[in-house]
């Protein structure tokens, strides 16, 4: 059976942020997952995790102005001290809060961009923050978006995640294989994860399509739930998806596995 951990900034919207840790451990979960902890000082999370014997499994480094459209920086050439002042930040609350590993969203193409000084920009940019992060004990993981949600977003598969990784070359970079982003990409989900299962770090899940729950959109998911635990993913899968009326209304997917 796999591990699934809520993804506090989609699910139990209805409530504050800080709530919805006591929501997620109601519902049966024993981790969670979100964008950005950065709002709230680490010690307000840390007390909601403990409280509810909750393990925090991953969060982003800053990702930029979000509000204003941004979803990423580290292909931006002229934001790499601002960049570097996030991974920072980043490492300081993976600390303090436990978190295993961080992902970091590359973020959009500038309009005119130069394409060498975008690829030399990210590739510098993952390479120090593989490198601090390591000092730590931590991994990093980047994640392939498709651009149909979010056009010009500069990593959109996953075999130009593979050659990223490669073009960095730390052992603590791996990806982040949202089955709902390659899904809409590329398809071959089942195979994908098969092949590339030793530098996948991190999955999470959205019905495509719609991005709503499993069991609303066309992806099998027993099979691929059978399938993660037949290869041999025995990490968390963030439950990343938009729930079609309630998150609760919307969890019998979970309790459907056993049966």
């Amino acid at each position: 059976m796999p591990k699934f951990a809520a993804n506090l900034t989609m699910l139990f919207t209805e409530r504050p942020f800080l709530e919805r840790f006591a929501a997620a451990r109601a519902a049966g979960f024993d981790a969670v997952e979100f964008l950005f902890p950065y709002a709230w000082p680490a010690q307000e999370i840390k007390a909601r995790l403990t409280q509810h014997r909750l393990q925090l499994v991953l969060h982003n480094l800053p990702a930029g102005d979000w509000d204003a459209g941004e979803r990423g920086i580290a292909c931006l050439p002229d934001r790499t001290e601002e960049f570097r002042a996030g991974v920072a930040q980043a490492i300081a609350y993976a600390t303090a809060l436990d978190v295993p590993q961080l992902n970091c969203l590359i973020g959009k193409v500038p309009a005119g961009a130069d394409p060498r000084q975008v690829d030399e920009a990210v590739i510098e940019n993952l390479r120090h923050a593989a490198t601090e992060l390591a000092r730590h004990g931590k991994r990093l993981v980047v994640e392939p978006i498709n651009t149909f949600d979010i056009p010009g977003f500069y990593l959109h598969g996953t075999a130009q995640a593979l050659r990223l990784i490669e073009q960095v070359g730390a052992d603590n970079l791996f990806v982040q294989y949202d089955i709902y982003h390659m899904q809409r990409m590329e398809g071959e989900i089942a195979a994908t994860l098969q092949k590339h299962l030793a530098q996948i770090g991190h999955v999470q899940l959205a019905d495509n399509p719609g991005r709503h729950e499993p069991g609303t959109g066309e992806l099998n998911w027993r099979f691929l739930f059978a399938h993660l635990d037949r290869i041999g993913y025995d990490g968390w899968i963030g439950c990343e998806y938009q729930p079609a009326t309630t998150t609760e209304a919307g969890l019998g997917w979970i309790e459907a596995l056993s049966h």
